[in-house]
């Protein structure tokens, strides 16, 4: 690492504003803000001086995120293999390459589409570039169907990188979660391959792993055959797990619970905004059990569809979600509750996580000034006793 260091150090030179390569200095801030910490530190505007910087808590949530990513990669395989009747006689590796070969694409598109974007607006823009986009690029192929084009993912995420952040002013100052405006976009402008039955199972084999499924091939998710009226055919220990058809990342609530309690014990995700999340979901999802407008019982809300991804890895986003300590109880339990609501009342949309964590990104600055200027109002009470 030494002799790593020294190159950079040997180079860096040319990168200055008046070196040969003055041209490409974001591109090489940026490469060694990736490799190592920055000596430079804040001297003004700062109250608070902490060992956690933002690419620390990039990193953590990126690994956070591997036990999703890889099971989601395993059950790919494991859908299509399942699906052509072959499982029985296929081995685990197999199962999970295809799987790898499947996804493994998407993660590229997204991460080459969504950081050569990060790197040209840094470079036009003279900044530095920001570690955003580590979290989103890896998010945003977990939270859609493997049946997804890429090319459809490329147009979702230059629309997310320009338009969610970088016309806000890049990290940090984005009002909505970037990863739900890509996917948001997807929804809206191809329908067919965002919802449906024919999009959730991998259909086509890969270096001769997995299988060629039949033209017109259909799969529904748990959630699309509550949609459609039907009591889901998948176990409670498949939801649980996550052998059911679904977006990529979302079906394992076990592999989820694991990001979540890496985030909670290094402090980087909000207990709060994610217990409250819970709590709302589950206490409209027994209302609506109690009053029989839904064919499941309260609970399996919880463990199906996007609700414990999006609780876990998006409504707790730093960025977007409620800062204040009691904002952030009222901030996930409307998500909870508003995502139980789209799916219960909206039959052609079965899924309500992603509205329902964009709608309190639009609500959550409103919510903590709520909260401030309640707490400035009792404090000017107790200073009139």
């Amino acid at each position: 690492m030494s002799a790593l260091r020294n190159y950079l150090d040997k180079i860096k030179p040319n990168f200055e504003p008046e070196g040969k390569l003055h041209a490409f200095k974001s591109l090489y801030d940026g490469f060694e803000s990736f490799l190592y910490v920055p000596n430079e530190t804040a001297t003004s505007g700062a109250n608070i001086h902490d060992a956690i910087d933002s690419k620390r808590i990039m990193s953590m949530v990126v690994i956070a995120l591997m036990p999703a990513m890889l099971f989601g990669m395993y059950n790919v395989g494991y859908q299509n293999y399942a699906a052509a009747g072959t499982l029985a006689s296929a081995s685990f590796w197999s199962i999970f390459f295809y799987g790898f070969l499947a996804v493994l694409p998407k993660i590229l598109v997204s991460y080459i589409v969504g950081l050569g974007i990060e790197f040209a607006w840094a470079q036009w823009k003279g900044e530095e570039i920001q570690e955003g986009y580590l979290v989103t690029g890896i998010i945003l192929p977990l939270i859609i169907p493997i049946g997804c084009p890429l090319w459809m993912l490329a147009i979702a995420v230059a629309f997310a990188v320009i338009f969610g952040k970088e016309i806000f002013g890049g990290t940090g100052m984005n009002i909505f979660n970037v990863a739900l405006i890509a996917r948001a976009f997807l929804f809206f402008s191809y329908p067919t391959k965002m919802s449906g039955d024919q999009t959730w199972v991998a259909q086509s084999s890969i270096l001769g792993l997995g299988n060629d499924l039949p033209d017109g091939f259909t799969q529904a998710t748990p959630l699309g055959q509550i949609g459609q009226g039907q009591v889901p055919d998948a176990s409670i220990c498949d939801m649980i797990c996550g052998f059911i058809p679904g977006s990529i990342g979302e079906t394992s609530v076990i592999a989820i619970a694991l990001g979540a309690l890496l985030l909670l014990i290094t402090g980087i995700a909000s207990w709060k905004t994610m217990l409250s999340v819970f709590l709302g979901g589950g206490a409209m999802a027994a209302i609506f059990s109690a009053a029989g407008m839904t064919q499941i019982p309260w609970w399996e809300h919880l463990i199906l569809g996007g609700f414990a991804f999006g609780a876990v890895f998006m409504a707790t986003d730093p960025v977007t979600s409620a800062r204040t300590e009691c904002g952030k109880w009222i901030y996930g339990a409307l998500i909870g509750i508003v995502a139980v609501i789209v799916r219960v009342m909206n039959p052609g949309y079965p899924e309500g996580m992603m509205l329902a964590i964009l709608l309190m990104n639009m609500f959550a600055p409103l919510i903590d000034y709520c909260v401030v200027q309640k707490n400035i109002s009792k404090r000017l009470r107790r200073t009139k006793k």
